[in-house]
């Protein structure tokens, strides 16, 4: 890993799921989405758990940062924005 790639933005894990509208105009997840969704949170929390000056802080701050990504794209996805 380059220095350039430690600046670079992270990119919520919540952006590679797929969005589908359904009949009543909701946005849904498929089960297989969520399930790699819940392990890329899992895999940041051991990644954040393994650097000594992280604490639950940073893990939480991790969730609501992929929560807030998955909003913002849900309600795109179903007002017809480019998510």
């Amino acid at each position: 890993m380059t220095d350039e790639d430690d600046d670079a933005p992270v990119q919520p894990a919540s952006t590679s799921l797929p969005i589908v509208t359904a009949r009543d105009g909701q946005p849904y997840l498929g089960c297989d989405a969520v399930v790699a969704f819940l392990r890329a949170i899992a895999e940041s929390c051991r990644t954040l758990a393994d650097e000594a000056e992280c604490g639950l802080d940073s893990a939480a701050a991790a969730i609501d940062y992929e929560a807030d990504a998955l909003e913002c794209r849900a309600i795109a996805h179903t007002t017809g924005a480019t998510p």
